[in-house]
């Protein structure tokens, strides 16, 4: 068996989901490990030996329950400067005689046409997505090789990052004693894991939200439309309680998780609750509703500048499918809830799917990024000619550890 991981490199938690893939090409859980993280904010890495502290416990643990080394590590990135733009590309088929029909080197030059866009020199490419092909009025086509046409357009979705995202988790993983098979953006990786086809297709928005960050992706018409990170997440909820009541932040966390709710009709009593004061003061009684108030408003408004940005865009109009919500964030009672409220259609908690005998333990919304990985990663088994069964694992990751961005061309 094949082992591989997906690791998570997050705000408040790092976790990391071991998986081996099968004879039949599915994939098996075998283990997961998981550490306190204290080296980043926001989602970018700030202290790079704490970091890589808890990037190696993380991975001792998980190897430790699944009694696998860990050899191909997939990992994933965000950051508040995450930014993405449509591009198209246009080049003219190549092939000769009458009947002209596209060939891959048409498609590779398109997709090199589309990702001809100025961007700052400390930002890159990370992801470089093709919505769709147009051969001359045929439009909406997914794979266009040998069809026949004269003109050749590539509509692309491309996401770009600052240089040091990257780089720095890179080197976080390298000094951390293993090696990055490839890196893919958190929030296309947890959508790898709860989005469905037919979701993409009606038009869905999904929203991760971590620990210190945010990360958004609308798909209209089963691709990519637009992708961008708030710098802002669940711990902002955590930072109100501990604002408004004068509470102990760990304690404000703790409260948040065992009692919250970011939806006020779901607090069917307004029963009170003990909380601890700062400073060693009595604990003194804060009611539900007004501990469900206090989240509502900072839950509303990463909500809330989610929809005015798409709004801005024409695209909200465009969601069939409504609205998908992971990360940490997403176990707070009632966000499906306010969700819906506010963005006007259906809205579902995400858990991860796609890989056989997970433990209720990772069956959450905050792995959804750790099982993500870890499928796009036998995906790239496939693709790329891995022959599940073999003893021989061939070295599909080559191509990628010279360029680890440019993984959905």
């Amino acid at each position: 068996m094949s082992v591989f991981a997906g690791l998570d490199i997050g705000t408040t938690q790092i976790r990391v989901v071991v998986s081996g893939i099968t004879e039949k090409n599915s994939l098996d859980f075998l283990g997961t490990g998981i550490a306190s993280s204290t080296g980043l904010r926001q989602g970018v890495i700030i202290n790079l030996d704490d970091t890589i502290a808890a990037v190696s416990e993380a991975i001792e643990a998980a190897v430790l329950e699944s009694g696998y080394e860990v050899e191909d590590l997939f990992v994933g990135v965000s950051g508040p400067r995450i930014e993405s733009v449509n591009s198209k590309g246009v080049v003219a088929i190549s092939s000769k005689g009458k009947e002209r029909k596209v060939s891959d080197d048409d498609i590779k030059r398109v997709v090199e046409a589309a990702k001809a866009i100025v961007i700052p020199v400390d930002r890159e490419i990370l992801h470089s997505i093709v919505r769709e092909y147009k051969v001359d009025d045929k439009d909406k086509i997914k794979q266009p090789l040998n069809i026949l046409g004269v003109r050749l357009e590539a509509d692309t979705h491309i996401i770009t990052a600052p240089v040091s995202y990257s780089h720095n988790i890179i080197n976080c993983v390298k000094r951390s004693g293993y090696e990055v098979s490839a890196i893919f953006l958190n929030v296309f990786a947890a959508g790898r894991a709860v989005i469905t086809t037919e979701e993409m297709e009606l038009g869905v928005i999904h929203i991760d939200i971590g620990g210190g960050s945010t990360g958004v992706v609308a798909y209209v018409d089963g691709a990519p439309f637009s992708t961008f990170v708030l710098p802002v997440g669940g711990n902002n909820v955590s930072y109100d309680i501990f604002d408004v009541f004068k509470i102990p932040f760990l304690a404000a966390d703790k409260i948040k998780i065992t009692y919250g709710t970011c939806y006020p009709p779901m607090v069917d009593r307004d029963e009170p609750i003990l909380v601890p004061s700062s400073g060693g003061g009595p604990a003194y009684e804060v009611s539900l509703k007004m501990l469900s108030e206090v989240a509502e408003a900072r839950m509303a408004e990463i909500f809330e500048i989610i929809r005015d940005k798409l709004d801005r865009q024409e695209i909200t109009k465009r969601i069939g499918g409504g609205v998908v919500i992971t990360g940490g964030g997403a176990l707070l009672n009632g966000t499906a809830e306010l969700a819906s409220n506010i963005f006007g259609v259906p809205a579902r908690i995400g858990y991860p799917m796609g890989i056989s005998n997970l433990p209720d333990s990772v069956m959450s919304p905050s792995y959804a990024t750790c099982v993500g990985l870890a499928l796009l990663g036998k995906d790239l088994f496939l693709q790329y000619g891995y022959d599940a069964g073999k003893d021989k694992k061939s070295s599909v990751f080559a191509g990628f550890k010279q360029w680890l961005r440019n993984f959905f061309e």
